[in-house]
């Protein structure tokens, strides 16, 4: 298989951030089963509703939820990402802009677990 614009290696940035995008969509698929579940128990079971929304005080539901916040702002900038590569003429910088979107990402998701504790 013949690499696309000069990317020869699997280490390369733009290869991680490909990965990165990858594995966070990934992970909101496997999320969202659960989701509704809880949403389901809105409708469903109100008690059992107020049962699990208590367990959501717990540290390491916070800890989940900055994974969960981290996942979906990397998804979302990777696909402008992909976007930006589509639409946009190719151009060096695309590295720069991928660890941009992931420091962007990191931020938000540490802005949410300072809110969130």
């Amino acid at each position: 298989m013949r690499a696309a614009r000069g990317i020869t290696s699997r280490a390369h940035p733009l290869w991680l951030a490909y990965i990165l995008h990858r594995i966070s969509g990934l992970g909101l698929a496997l999320f969202l089963p659960l989701h509704f579940w809880v949403l389901a128990l809105a409708m469903t079971d109100p008690a059992r509703l107020d049962g699990f929304l208590t367990l959501t005080e717990a540290g390491v539901v916070k800890l989940a939820e900055f994974g969960l916040v981290f996942l979906l702002a990397v998804h979302m900038f990777g696909g402008l990402r992909i976007m930006a590569l589509e639409w946009l003429p190719w151009s060096p910088s695309q590295k720069s802009l991928a660890a941009g979107a992931t420091a962007a990402s990191f931020l938000i998701a540490c802005l949410f677990f300072l809110k969130a504790v």
